[in-house]
């Protein structure tokens, strides 16, 4: 049964992304408006997290919303699963997600992440591409906007230990504003090597900012470290 809601499930999230497709004409239609287009990719999102309650049974809960800033921070987070690159447009409506490019080939949803605009960097340009998401998270801070970035670069097994890809701290010494760790363990229920889709709790817990102007190494060790805690002492609560 498991393996068939999850299924249902994957059948009803192409046919509710296929009804954005009439939004998408009416968006471009007026001109592509920032605001009507993160309004329907929350509202788009939203839908997927209540169809995965009610086909899958796999809900979340939050800890330590009291952690999150006042002001617009950097936010960074463990990568497990798809699930969090969704649950984000929920839980900050206006964040700038760091994505790869090529995330721009899945149809209707690479057109809300050019027009969000979320900041899409090619990880095969270097330097260039560094440069241009540090330019282009300084202007979605400068706008009131968060920005998201998954600092371990991929999905990995919530088995693995974290580790960081080069980038993020170069992203913290630039924007010089507090960062936001959040750890979640999506990647028991819906993760790289599962066939299908659990139901249960994912937990996602805001840690303790980290305040701007450490050292890079060390910006980089705290950070990975107080992660990595949480993810060893996270266990899923399946259903």
């Amino acid at each position: 049964m498991p393996r068939i809601r999850s299924t249902l499930f994957d059948l009803l999230l192409v046919v509710w992304t296929g009804l954005f497709v009439p939004v998408l004409a009416i968006l471009w239609l007026c001109g592509s408006p920032e605001l009507g287009v993160r309004l329907a990719s929350r509202l788009w999102a939203r839908g997927i997290l209540v169809n995965l309650r009610w086909l899958v049974g796999l809900t979340y809960t939050e800890q330590g919303q009291h952690n999150i800033p006042d002001e617009p921070c950097l936010i960074i987070a463990n990568h497990q699963s798809t699930w969090e690159t969704l649950a984000f447009l929920v839980l900050f409506p206006d964040v700038a997600i760091v994505a790869k490019q090529e995330l721009l080939t899945i149809p209707v949803f690479s057109w809300f992440l050019r027009k969000s605009p979320m900041i899409l960097i090619d990880r095969e340009s270097g330097s260039k591409a560094i440069r241009k998401m540090v330019e282009e998270s300084q202007e979605a801070l400068a706008q009131g906007r968060s920005v998201l970035i998954f600092p371990e670069g991929t999905r990995r097994p919530a088995s693995e230990p974290i580790t960081f890809k080069r980038g993020v701290e170069f992203l913290y010494a630039k924007l010089g504003r507090p960062v936001l760790p959040v750890a979640l363990n999506s990647g028991h229920f819906w993760g790289p090597g599962r066939s299908y889709k659990r139901a249960g709790t994912i937990s996602v817990t805001y840690l303790d900012p980290i305040p701007p102007g450490l050292a890079a190494r060390e910006f980089t060790r705290q950070a990975e470290q107080v992660l990595e805690a949480e993810r060893r002492s996270s266990w899923p609560q399946a259903a």
